[in-house]
């Protein structure tokens, strides 16, 4: 057996083993030590035999606590390596003898544990009790540090009331906890009002008194943001689908004669997220602004850069010396929020306004900093840089890893659909099994076939529908305003506006009525952050009513088949179908 805390290693050691053998043997007397009562006589008369040392443990334990002081003495004067000898720095001091063990045998330290709680217990108890300055610091009650996106338990637990608007107007009260996030609170909406969850629901700060409003980060607490908020303001429940675009095709929204790097000798549209990222990088948006002069309704054309400390303008001309530069605003205690109605409300010079809001103001517009962009592409690039430098690699794991929901109700589950465009591949079952089409001229052949195939699809289904008590023809005109992509009657100017607040994504479209024609339909369709409308005319062929956006080449029954067909291709559209602009009645 080995000693108590020794290894086996140790005990194996050639110095070790011959220590053992050249040991001479020892009386109890020996073993037991200045100070330590004799043991019985009957481990005297064996002293050419081999030590008993269970017994000889026993009544040296008695005589440890009976003679507690003489064995811290000797503890604190007799320093002993592991393995039992004496330091070799130092020698034993006169009087005593070293201790070695003659054979490898356990050894019973319980009495010296218990005498060194003891002592502990006979010192702390003899010294005045201090009280503790930092009691939250130490201690199993202590609260936890708080995070970004976490409240201590006792805040966390209490509950608060938040309205919720929709886009139609419809609201609903929902109680929430104090540390439920934007979307934690998205998700518990997707869930109620029964609508497929994406990651692109998103909840709004809208202000309409001061004509602003932008969309919650995932991870911001809804409950702080609510506290920062004037009593006209409101949320709004939307989809948002570029809330995290610019991962994807970072190349449109940072156009490159707008994008520079200080400290760097190059830098291109490869590493133009990772340079944004990278807290220890410089990227910086510069070009021409619309800047309002606090407390004045002028404007003034300056030349701007946006770095990580904020946002200057150059006194003089396009210089970025630092003499030259002058401070418009940080985005530490700021907010950054799109203009609704810039030229009526603040006369904007553009349509493409935005601000920074500090936190602490709610109803002043005195503090407010609104500049203008030239288009839509520069207002998207400054205001998507502003988050960036504020939450950097924050929205990243947003966009990569969603936060996880919280577990308000028993194990609910929302329906995930993908609506990638990567996801649909041009695929071939002319024969027994499917083959995916990879050669670029043969897919395209194939959506040319599939677009004839359509049309003699829905000629046949019209030939067979007719015994139907409700003709086609009528069937055809009002089976599309079950869709969620259909929006009725709405204007022009409304199909715009509900574009942009969704997200100016390539692939983003609706369906409306057409105003001039009321037998026609438009569809209004996004790419490349411009807005185009289509319309799509009826048609006649053989007594049968068609539909068609390109002057009747490729005909369709109905609108429903009309967006199934485009989705897949591209026909005469600059790009597919890929996101509906939806509106939620909550």
């Amino acid at each position: 057996m080995a000693l108590a805390g020794c290894p086996d290693s140790f005990l194996h050691h050639p110095y070790y083993q011959d220590q053992v053998e050249q040991a001479p043997p020892l009386s109890p007397r020996d073993l037991a030590g200045p100070g330590f009562a004799a043991p019985s006589d009957r481990l005297t008369h064996h002293q050419e035999d081999d030590v008993d040392l269970e017994a000889l443990v026993n009544d040296v334990n008695a005589s440890l606590e009976s003679l507690y002081p003489a064995c811290s003495m000797q503890s604190e004067t007799v320093p002993l390596l592991q393995n039992g000898q004496h330091a070799r720095s130092q020698p034993p001091p006169s009087g005593t003898r070293s201790l070695q063990a003659q054979r490898s045998q356990p050894v019973h330290i319980l009495a010296v544990r218990r005498l060194q709680e003891e002592d502990q217990q006979l010192r702390t108890s003899s010294l005045p009790a201090i009280p503790n300055p930092f009691p939250e610091l130490c201690g199993p009650g202590s609260p936890p540090v708080l995070t970004r996106g976490s409240l201590p338990p006792s805040q966390a637990a209490a509950k608060q009331d938040v309205k919720i608007f929709s886009e139609d107007g419809t609201s609903k009260v929902v109680e929430i906890p104090a540390d439920m996030t934007a979307r934690d609170l998205c998700q518990l909406l997707v869930y109620r009002s029964h609508c497929v969850d994406d990651n692109s629901w998103t909840l709004v700060e809208h202000h309409p008194h001061l004509g602003l409003e932008r969309c919650l980060e995932d991870h911001e607490l809804v409950v702080q943001v609510e506290s920062t908020m004037a009593n006209e303001s409101k949320f709004l429940f939307r989809k948002n689908y570029a809330k995290y675009e610019f991962f994807k095709n970072p190349t449109n929204f940072f156009p490159e004669q707008m994008v520079t790097w200080c400290q760097q000798s190059n830098g291109g549209h490869s590493q133009l997220l990772q340079n944004f990222l990278n807290s220890s990088s410089s990227p910086e948006i510069q070009g021409f602004l619309h800047v309002k002069e606090l407390g004045r309704k002028s404007w003034r054309k300056l030349y701007v850069c946006l770095r990580r400390s904020g946002l200057y303008c150059s006194t003089k001309g396009a210089s970025k010396e630092p003499r030259h530069l002058q401070l418009l605003g940080g985005l530490e205690e700021s907010s950054v929020f799109s203009l609704i109605a810039g030229r009526k409300q603040y006369g904007a010079p553009t349509d493409y306004g935005f601000c920074i809001k500090p936190n602490k103001v709610r109803n002043e517009t005195k503090e407010l900093r609104l500049l203008c962009a030239e288009d839509e592409q520069g207002r998207t690039c400054w205001m998507t840089a502003c988050r960036l430098l504020k939450y950097g690699v924050l929205l990243y794991q947003n966009f990569r890893i969603p936060p996880p929901r919280k577990a308000l109700l028993p194990s609910f589950s929302t329906p995930v659909r993908s609506v990638s465009e990567n996801s649909l591949v041009a695929m071939d079952f002319s024969g027994q099994t499917g083959r995916v089409i990879e050669n670029p001229a043969e897919a395209q052949s194939a959506a040319l076939e599939e677009g004839h195939a359509w049309r003699k699809r829905s000629t046949r289904m019209n030939i067979l529908g007719s015994q139907s008590p409700l003709h086609p023809s009528t069937l055809s005109t009002v089976i599309h305003r079950t869709q969620h992509w259909f929006h009725g009657r709405i204007s022009r100017e409304e199909s715009h506006r509900i574009i942009k607040q969704q997200g100016l994504v390539d692939g983003l479209f609706l369906l409306r009525d057409s105003q001039s024609n009321p037998k026609a339909f438009v569809l209004t369709l996004c790419h490349h952050q411009k807005i185009k409308n289509f319309q799509i005319l009826p048609c006649e062929d053989d007594g049968q009513m068609f539909f068609s956006l390109d002057d009747g080449n490729t005909k369709f029954s109905d609108l429903i088949q009309l967006v199934d067909f485009y989705q897949l291709n591209k026909g005469v559209l600059p790009c597919k179908l890929k996101h509906h602009c939806i509106r939620v009645a909550l």
